[in-house]
């Protein structure tokens, strides 16, 4: 018998009467709060399959316990229809299935009992069970990895997404279109376009932007790494425009690749896409053939492959405000610069280095090799201050190593309180053995104590593990449950309980559980512990992978998350949201630090699911 939740399990429906909404101004009020971010409900109106439609909201933690919301619709001649009878008080979603109600504005009426506060939002009322954000795709180009923040100020969000077309991966040569960052507004207005030029090769291990308010302005800057020929969003070039510094000759193995000429990281400005300061990028690619170690396969190379990896982040190294920290290199040397964005001035906070080593790498530093394909912030060590998490390294927010857990390169990690009935954060890694670093018997998978980083299990010695996921997808199972690599899913302890899903990439909640769902070709899928399969939720269709979505995360509407997807044909983005039930109500994922900070650098090389810094899952909520 199948274990799958019914959907539709809820308190009776409200029938609309409530007169109270005659006297009241339709007019907005004051938005919610979070870090710096400010942030509105969010409310979206959804129409359902089966009629009528579904609207959801956000809950701020800054909320009062006895804040309560109303619901109405205003016709095209101003009459205003209330939708539900009695105040909506435990829940942030309402369903309403009487028809018409696509072809009305709506507002959220939000009532402070404890305080006497109200404030008033108008609601997103969407046409179809997505929003269709329409975007000016150039010529042989796709929409590629997105990130969010308030770009202007106003209290809304927006979207800067980049565009690419031929991207490369380091290990291949060849020449790579432009990169292409875009600003737009949910509409589908573009409000910039960043030209990066011929001097950024293009492809995921290269083009890395982070997105966030830096300086606690109220609206989000955008940073980096520019070259000569880089155009910002007014049309201003970067350096000498006339510079080609790629290599052309193509019976090179560096051709394509561009391994001469200045290196700069930017700072924009979020409504316009302004250059605010150019600085000179932290390290220099020199010496190419430097960048080797004991990650992967533990080799080196002098043609361009191991010295241009990139990875990103923002974290609040001071505990008080954010930074920006760029990062170079993952199989050997590995080196993060930390930069403060204060009064219009980029600052160099830190620089971390683990040095050159060349083969066999005797004298390498154990810190050298042990990066990954994707990162995750978090105050592991519980001091109130950010560390970044370098796949099998953690950087204190001071900018010296933490700890190294000797796990080496990986290409897949998760930062969480994966076992609530542990104190502080675990880390879940996986681990390549391949080439040389066979003999090292490197656990293809483990999960360790993030604030140590010593291993609480391991399994799979010696074996090249490629992707893994961590998440509480089984209610019997205390805490999240891990899969990748020989096995199937396994517990807390790391013993097998189950065969494992088939989709290990990317998870998201959706169904109004707290278990999280996983995504894969097809659509939206929920694990059934009992009958040990996925069963398809929710079809969807994508002109990209479903398993890499352009960007996912708590984007509008409850705590459940938003997956924004690329159509088919590239003319527009279309974000889903659930129109599920739920009967969990609690603050929006985006007012926890490391959840929004995951948000920051989800576009990051080989992108990974946010996690809060709580525990979120079976038997618990925040």
């Amino acid at each position: 018998m199948s274990c799958l939740p019914d959907p539709w399990r809820r308190k009776p429906l409200l029938t609309p009467v409530f007169a109270f909404w005659a006297v009241l101004p339709l007019c907005f009020l004051a938005p919610s709060t979070s870090l710096s971010e400010i942030l509105d409900r969010g409310a979206v109106a959804v129409p359902m399959e089966e009629g009528g439609m579904f609207f959801s909201w956000r809950w701020s933690k800054k909320d009062d316990p006895k804040t309560t919301f109303h619901l109405v619709g205003v016709d095209a001649q101003g009459a205003r229809q209330p939708l539900n009878e009695q105040p909506i008080s435990d829940v942030t979603w309402f369903r309403h299935d009487a028809d018409g109600a696509s072809e009305r504005s709506h507002f959220l009426l939000v009532s402070d009992d404890g305080h006497g506060k109200q404030e008033i939002s108008k609601v997103s009322t969407w046409q179809q069970n997505y929003h269709s954000i329409p975007v000016q795709c150039l010529p042989g180009y796709r929409m590629g990895d997105a990130s969010l923040g308030d770009l202007d100020g106003d209290g809304n969000l927006e979207l800067v997404i980049h565009q690419a077309k031929q991207p490369r991966d380091n290990s291949h040569s060849g020449l790579t279109g432009r990169p292409i960052l875009d600003a737009y507004q949910f509409d589908g207005s573009l409000l910039w376009r960043l030209d990066l030029g011929i001097n950024i090769r293009d492809g995921e291990h290269y083009t890395q932007f982070m997105v966030y308010d830096l300086d606690g302005d109220g609206a989000a800057e955008v940073v980096c790494k520019t070259a000569d020929g880089s155009v910002d969003g007014t049309g201003q070039v970067i350096g000498d425009a006339q510079r080609d510094w790629r290599t052309l000759d193509e019976s090179s193995k560096s051709f394509g690749r561009v391994l001469h000429g200045p290196e700069y990281l930017s700072v924009f400005r979020g409504s316009d896409g302004k250059v605010l300061q150019t600085v000179d990028y932290v390290p220099s690619r020199d010496p190419i053939d430097g960048w080797g170690g004991i990650g992967g396969n533990g080799n080196n190379d002098p043609y361009g492959n191991r010295c241009d990896r990139f990875m990103a982040c923002v974290a609040y190294l001071d505990g008080e405000r954010p930074s920006v920290v760029m990062c170079r290199g993952v199989y050997g040397r590995i080196v993060m610069a930390a930069w403060d964005w204060r009064g219009g001035q980029l600052s160099r906070r830190w620089v971390f280095d683990s040095g050159i080593a060349y083969p066999p790498f005797k004298d390498a530093s154990p810190f050298s090799g042990m990066g990954g394909h994707s990162l995750s912030v978090g105050d592991v060590d519980d001091d109130g201050r950010d560390e970044v998490v370098y796949q099998a390294m953690t950087i204190d927010d001071d900018g010296k190593g933490l700890y190294t857990t000797g796990r080496r390169h990986g290409d897949s990690m998760h930062l969480a309180d994966l076992y609530p009935d542990r104190p502080g954060l675990e880390l879940m890694l996986i681990s390549e053995n391949e080439g040389h670093t066979v003999r090292f018997q490197t656990p293809g998978m483990g999960v360790h104590d993030a604030a140590t980083g010593k291993p609480i299990w391991t399994h799979s010695p010696g074996i090249d593990v490629g992707s893994g996921m961590a998440a509480d997808v089984d209610p019997t199972s205390p805490g999240y449950e891990v899969w990748g690599g020989p096995g199937g899913l396994r517990n807390h302890l790391g013993e097998e309980i189950a065969p494992a899903p088939r989709h290990s990439r990317w998870a998201l909640w959706w169904d109004g559980d707290l278990l999280r769902e996983l995504t894969g070709r097809g659509g939206i899928y929920k694990w059934d512990w009992n009958e040990g399969q996925e069963v398809l939720l929710q079809p969807l269709r994508s002109g990209g992978s479903l398993e890499r979505p352009c960007l996912s995360g708590d984007i509008l509407g409850d705590w459940r998350e938003e997956i924004l997807l690329p159509a088919p044909d590239q003319s527009h983005l279309r974000l889903y949201t659930s129109t599920i039930p739920t009967r969990h109500r609690m603050a929006c994922l985006l007012e926890d630090r490391q959840y929004r900070l995951a948000i920051a650098w989800q576009n990051v090389v080989y992108n990974k699911p946010p996690h809060p810094s709580f525990y979120l899952g079976h038997g618990e909520s925040q």
